[in-house]
């Protein structure tokens, strides 16, 4: 095409405008998110290779997670995209476009039409370039993207390891939790709570069958012998009369199976955790000489060491 007609285009109250050096896009209002990522690969990928094939560039990090849904992942309009190209090649990086050379290229996907890392390494790369002080947001993203079923907490572990991860205090922790079986922030908060007491170590999310096989409810802290379970219900997900009906109907089915449950939202484990605690500790002093056991078998995750 040539350039003057380029150059037409794109000036001031034009059709077109420039988003990149040699990328261009052809609508006058602002990018959305997609086309933004789009536009960080399209000017990453060398320029005499197919720039679509994910061999020369490749979307990672928050951008890539945020693509897949995850809420949490911090790609914003004002946030560059990390995007992956093959060392030893440089490239002059943008107020848009973070260049991250690599040694180690990934197997690579494509994700609404943009070649990606697959969602285990985006996740170690945006655990990379998070700093000691996004601790929260790397405990909340690392689970965001597990709880989503985009890949094995095992898997995201050994990712983690091979980036020489784990080193880091923060992202050690989250992959313990995740090992664990902890899926949220909430989650991740009440394990803390709990593990500076000498309250016996829960399976978090196991989940509970019947005698018979039927799934029952998945509990996000349950102590098997006890048959106690903690329920952390945050007002973001139970504000409206269906969401709390159905969480009503779970804890019914855990009671009508001699499960003690105890509610708590995000908030009251945060503000007053001295409550939940004393009434853990009542119902588990309680349940050690109870007649009649839970009818209820649960499946939990086991509890993982987590070596370097």
């Amino acid at each position: 095409m040539p350039d003057g007609t380029i150059t037409s285009r794109t000036r001031p109250g034009g059709p077109w405008q420039r988003l990149l050096p040699r990328v261009y896009l052809l609508q006058t209002g602002p990018p959305d998110q997609r086309q933004r990522a789009l536009a960080a690969v399209l000017y990453a990928a060398e320029p005499a290779s197919d720039p679509l094939s994910g061999d020369t560039a490749a979307l990672t990090g928050a951008a890539a997670l945020a693509l897949l849904g995850i809420r949490e992942a911090p790609y914003g309009p004002a946030a560059p995209a990390d995007v992956l190209i093959r060392a030893p090649r440089r490239l002059t990086g943008t107020p848009a476009v973070r260049p991250l050379p690599t040694s180690r290229w990934p197997r690579t996907i494509t994700v609404r039409g943009i070649p990606s890392t697959r969602p285990v390494r985006a996740a170690a790369d945006f655990a990379a370039r998070a700093t000691d002080a996004d601790a929260d947001l790397i405990r909340s993203t690392l689970a965001q993207v597990v709880q989503a079923g985009w890949c094995h907490p095992q898997d995201l572990h050994a990712e983690l390891r091979a980036a020489r991860l784990l080193t880091r205090p923060a992202i050690r922790a989250a992959a313990s939790e995740l090992l664990a079986g902890v899926r949220s922030i909430a989650e991740a908060q009440a394990r803390d709570v709990l593990t500076a007491t000498d309250l016996p170590t829960p399976l978090w999310n196991a989940r509970l069958y019947t005698p018979d096989g039927t799934f029952l409810a998945s509990p996000d802290a349950y102590w098997p012998d006890e048959g106690v379970a903690l329920e952390i219900d945050s007002a973001e997900y139970h504000y409206t009369r269906d969401a709390w009906h159905a969480t009503l109907r779970r804890r019914l089915r855990l009671e009508s199976h001699g499960i003690l449950v105890i509610s708590a939202t995000p908030s009251i484990l945060r503000d007053t955790p001295q409550e939940v605690l004393a009434a853990l500790r009542t119902l588990l002093t309680l349940t050690t000489p109870r007649p009649t056991p839970p009818t209820a078998l649960a499946r939990g995750h086991q509890q993982l060491s987590l070596p370097l």
